[in-house]
């Protein structure tokens, strides 16, 4: 029997904006601004045991989350570098699930992914902040998904924020925490 969908995707699939406008894109840099924060708030406090629990069977613990991301975002932050100084670059994609097995992001604490972030986003909301509309037409060549321009690579990026927050702060609230 498969698990709701709520547990999956506790703030819904990904769909991508129907507008790619301005204001929208600034709300989606703001969410990327926050993302430190509001995950530093969601697993404050939890214990090895707590951050050791699945959000869902089958699924990562929290610790793992929050390991994937940082390993996630920082692929994106290079993707972004990447199609902003070259012309449509075919990226290198990874295996997220096999990355979330290594030892690191099974066992470090997720205080070192905490500071990563942290510093990422920093970097990254700078990044978008000084961007161009023409620049967000930019973009790179996914080998599984195709074209993605940097507009739709912002829109996704900001779901994933969200999303595994949610995962967390979803998971603190059916266990009582």
């Amino acid at each position: 029997m498969s698990q709701p969908d709520n547990l999956r995707y506790p703030i819904g699939r990904f769909r991508p904006p129907a507008s790619l406008s301005s204001e929208i894109r600034t709300a989606q840099i703001e969410t990327l601004r926050q993302l430190p924060q509001w995950l530093r708030g969601a697993v404050s406090g939890l214990s090895d045991a707590q951050l050791d629990t699945p959000y869902r069977d089958g699924g990562w613990t929290v610790r793992q989350t929050v390991h994937h991301i940082a390993d996630s975002h920082a692929n994106s932050f290079i993707r972004f570098k990447l199609a902003l100084t070259e012309d449509w670059p075919t990226i290198k994609a990874y295996n997220e699930a096999a990355w979330a097995e290594l030892a690191d992001g099974r066992t470090l604490p997720v205080e070192l992914s905490l500071q990563w972030i942290g510093g990422l986003h920093g970097r990254w909301t700078a990044l978008l902040e000084s961007m161009t509309e023409e620049d967000f037409q930019k973009g790179y060549v996914h080998p599984a998904m195709g074209r993605q321009t940097l507009a739709a690579a912002l829109a996704l990026y900001e779901w994933h924020s969200r999303h595994h927050t949610a995962h967390i702060t979803a998971l603190r609230t059916r266990m009582g925490w």
